[in-house]
């Protein structure tokens, strides 16, 4: 760059979520508009208020070797299964070992061995929990995994930053190749932790939808009549690369990460604050060195709660205009908590690479407090050249990406 930044390009993506279970699936499903949610089948959920969820559509036991998959956690599994499709995808870049870095997000890592484990130890004895449960419960074993796979000696790291997780690893991806540490960097976020628990203290807190009825409509982004969000899981990984490394090996680039700003509220454990979240959005854009009429396109965080939908929607108003299409594609995966950001700029690249921009699925009236150009109906074809992809987090963690073509 001109003005002494560092360039750096995405040359790989991997995902396995709701509605596909790799990335050229689930991008075909979220232009379709396909639901990815359905109905709990397991009996630990008959007596729960909330019975629906974004369950994964291909289990990663069907990919992973058997005797591997039962030493991880399930977040660990799935991480693994996204970072090998990102690193396949992006020709498995060879490089020194020492300028390989891996940042895998995470909300709460591997909370269900964590209660796995416990349950075994209650029921069964201290003697019959497995030797394996400590490294499959840290939250930094996703990335751990990761960095295990493939080598990775530039340094593993663990944004555990809530729903925020996913993006603000890809941020810190790129600090870490600006700053030089890397040429090379797996980044992103896994989620798994669909269980009683958690989906009671969400219910408790009176955010999650109750349409157990109708699971394919409850998540609503935007829509007047949304009720909460659906806990989905899922991994979203992206390789990153220092541009003259990628382009010395004749990489190709989906797009260019040009910025990212991440920012902390200090203001509720769980509500979000319009400040917060447009002092994110600037930031990347200073970060890129762009304006806000430079965006086309905004993939919102957005997950179908009645008052964090119309904060982020005011903040983007505020930060960027109403001018970009919007989506969110929670719509259709479900909340997939520390992996939604780096979905979310996943669908902002593919939104890049193919110049269309997925509708917002069940969005039938546009909550009239939301000014902004919600895409809705069917696929919004054009040339999307900026995009704005925003994750925000529980306890006011607020991260935001800007995507470029290459």
């Amino acid at each position: 760059m001109a003005d002494g930044r560092t360039d750096v390009v995405v040359t790989g993506l991997g995902a396995t979520t709701p509605v596909g279970g790799d990335v050229a699936s689930a991008w075909a499903a979220l232009l379709a508009g396909r639901s990815g949610i359905g109905l709990i089948e397991e009996e630990w959920a008959d007596g729960l208020p909330v019975r629906i969820a974004g369950r994964l559509r291909v289990e990663p036991t069907e990919v992973l070797d058997r005797v591997q998959a039962r030493r991880l956690d399930r977040c660990q599994q799935i991480a693994l299964v996204a970072a090998r499709e990102a690193w396949a995808d992006a020709g498995a870049p060879e490089t020194d070992p020492e300028r390989l870095a891996v940042v895998v997000g995470t909300g709460v890592g591997g909370v269900l061995s964590t209660l796995a484990q416990d349950e075994v130890r209650r029921t069964t004895g201290a003697r019959r929990v497995s030797p394996y449960t400590v490294p499959m419960l840290m939250p930094n074993g996703p990335a751990a995994v990761v960095s295990m796979e493939f080598g990775a000696r530039a340094g593993a790291h663990t944004p555990v930053s809530a729903c925020a997780s996913g993006a603000e690893a890809i941020a810190m991806g790129l600090d870490l190749i600006r700053l030089g540490r890397a040429d090379v960097v797996i980044a992103g976020g896994a989620e798994a932790c669909v269980h009683p628990l958690t989906i009671a203290g969400f219910a408790q807190a009176k955010a999650l939808s109750t349409r157990n009825d109708a699971p394919e409509e409850a998540s609503r982004p935007f829509d007047a009549a949304r009720d909460g969000f659906v806990l989905g899981e899922g991994a979203a990984l992206v390789v990153l690369e220092r541009a003259e490394f990628a382009a010395a090996r004749g990489a190709r680039a989906y797009a260019a990460l040009a910025g990212a700003g991440v920012t902390s509220d200090a203001y509720h454990i769980t509500a979000g604050d319009p400040e917060g979240q447009m002092r994110a959005i600037r930031a990347a854009l200073s970060s890129a060195g762009l304006s806000p009429l430079d965006i086309d396109h905004v993939h919102a965080h957005a997950t179908s709660t009645p008052p964090g939908d119309v904060t982020e929607a005011r903040s983007i108003a505020e930060a960027i205009g109403t001018h970009p299409a919007v989506t969110a594609t929670k719509s259709m995966t479900g909340h997939m908590c520390g992996a939604a950001g780096a979905m979310g700029a996943i669908s902002a690249i593919l939104s890049i690479r193919d110049g269309v921009v997925p509708a917002v699925r069940n969005l039938d009236d546009l909550d009239p407090e939301v000014k902004l150009d919600v895409v809705m109906g069917g696929p919004r074809r054009g040339r999307v050249s900026a995009a704005l992809a925003n994750a925000f987090g529980f306890g006011g963690h607020n991260a935001s990406l800007i995507l470029t073509s290459p």
